[in-house]
């Protein structure tokens, strides 16, 4: 045990000093063995071009040589011991190796051109791990400085940051493809569509007439889902990600991996609203109690049991609810990235997009929004799922007489309308036609008004502005206020013997 008198000083401003364990993890050989193989062929360069960059190496005489030698290759020019010298006449480093004749000697230390991909990716590896030793010491020192001014919850949030910056470096890019690989994998989306009897080649909404329109919501695409306050734009969103989530079933997807074959595991980013807030109006929709009798408790015994039933029911549901407010959009994409990794994802939502902040303050809101947007579309195509993004209008929309919402309703419209694959709009003329209501003694008005509402009281529309993969137009849907919920609208001329909608 150790004596407290001999004990280190952790009092306000104290440090611990952390041993780095030894030499960095490098390898000399494998760089010298590169260098040659792009001096003696400056092909080589494109092969490790996307793998590696001058400071990956560990040498700082090579990361030199390297950086010269990319500076003249990107410019065409020829790169070899003769015309990489007068680069380094003066390069003291490079004197105490023997000065240009060291250009020489790794020429002739060259390794042949096929291995040199292997060499490069060894390189960016131990550039890696000497990043998370460097990062792992940072953390350590941070963490044993004890002052007023670095909690140890603000030290987690920028040390998984940084975490999350450094694995997203090392994905390198994919580049080009061949057309044969991009019509196979078109191939494959029409076959998984045609298998389902001519479905849906993306994830079902649950929503029939919906689901046609759109095809489903299709893997790395944006869609942006639109309303005024009170149109339940909210609702809609977890009503698909409920049903999504609902019809989850796992098995071998048609590229082989174990994945989502029905549904898919949902996150919802809930900005605004909080996680047991989100989670009552799931539990109202699916229990069909409503939302204000679960928030007061005033339930007879059979709606609670009902709703004890459904929370049953729910229970394996992965659908994932983060409710942290004003989230960065890095953040907000090293979030994601963690759940698919640990939970899986395949479908996003966020609640909403002007509540998402830009990972750096910009000169004007237009620039904040576009950047959050070109974020989305990042993630979505990242980890190849469908993104669903809600976003406010403008109150250009009240002051029309037609109150159906368009594309330049869109608040900060132009990268919105620009990055997303989908723009819905979800408008329910009920909600418009209550606040007309006549005076008791107008009674013709009266009449007239009773009429029109009666021909739109639960019904909801979702107006699709854009659409990349398909048509625009309007789907209708059925709209149950008390449950916040939106389900399947039975046609006039369909069975209605079943009453009202198909709900789900």
């Amino acid at each position: 045990m150790n004596d407290l008198s001999t004990a280190p000083n952790t009092g306000p401003g104290a440090s611990v000093h952390v041993d780095t364990g030894g030499a960095l993890p490098h390898n000399i050989e494998a760089e010298q063995q590169l260098l040659g193989a792009i001096l003696t062929n400056n092909d080589v360069f494109d092969r490790v071009a996307s793998v590696i960059s001058a400071e990956h190496f560990f040498d700082p005489v090579h990361r030199r040589i390297y950086e010269t030698a990319a500076a003249r290759i990107h410019k065409n020019l020829l790169v070899s011991p003769v015309t990489l010298k007068p680069y380094f006449e003066d390069d003291e480093g490079l004197q105490e190796l023997g000065g240009p004749a060291y250009l020489v000697r790794l020429q002739g230390a060259s390794i042949s051109a096929f291995a040199a991909r292997d060499y490069a990716q060894m390189i960016y590896d131990l550039a890696i791990r000497r990043e998370l030793i460097e990062l792992g010491q940072e953390i350590a020192q941070k963490a044993g400085k004890i002052d007023t001014e670095s909690d140890p919850k603000s030290q987690i949030v920028d040390a998984e940051q940084r975490l999350y910056a450094l694995a997203e470096a090392g994905q390198s890019e994919s580049g080009f493809q061949s057309f044969l690989k991009a019509v196979t994998d078109a191939v494959e989306v029409a076959n998984a569509a045609y298998q389902r009897e001519g479905g849906l080649a993306g994830v079902s909404t649950g929503l029939i007439d919906m689901d046609k329109k759109l095809g489903g919501l299709h893997r790395s695409d944006l869609l942006i889902l639109a309303g005024r306050p009170s149109m339940g734009k909210t609702s809609l969103a977890t009503n698909i990600a409920f049903n999504v989530a609902k019809a989850y079933k796992k098995g071998t997807t048609h590229d082989g991996s174990e994945g989502a074959i029905e549904g898919g595991s949902v996150g919802f980013f809930s900005l605004e609203m909080s996680a047991e807030q989100l989670a009552a109006r799931v539990l109202s929709e699916a229990a069909e109690v409503p939302s204000e009798q679960i928030r007061r408790g005033d339930m007879n015994e059979t709606e609670f049991r009902r709703f004890v039933e459904a929370a049953k029911a729910l229970e394996s549901c992965p659908l994932f609810i983060d409710d942290t407010p004003a989230l960065p959009i890095s953040q907000l994409a090293a979030r994601a990235r963690r759940l698919k990794r640990t939970h899986g994802l395949d479908v996003l939502i966020i609640d909403y997009l002007q509540l998402v902040r830009p990972a750096t303050a910009k000169d004007s809101r237009v620039n904040e929004v576009s950047e959050i947007t070109q974020g989305l579309k990042a993630i979505a195509k990242e980890l190849d799922i469908p993104v669903i993004a809600l976003s406010q209008l403008s109150r250009n929309v009240e002051s029309r007489e037609d109150k159906r919402p368009q594309l330049s309703d869109l608040r900060e419209s132009g990268s919105i309308e620009q990055d997303a694959d989908v723009v819905m709009f979800v408008y329910r003329e009920e909600y418009y036609k209550e606040r007309e209501k006549p005076a008791d003694h107008e009674l013709e008005k009266m009449a007239n008004w009773q009429n029109e509402m009666a021909h739109c009281h639960g019904k909801a529309e979702v107006i699709i502005g854009k659409q990349r993969h398909g048509p625009i137009g309007s789907v209708e849907l059925s709209f149950e206020g008390k449950f916040t919920r939106f389900g399947n609208l039975i046609k006039p001329w369909q069975d209605g013997s079943g009453g009202g909608s198909d709900e789900f």
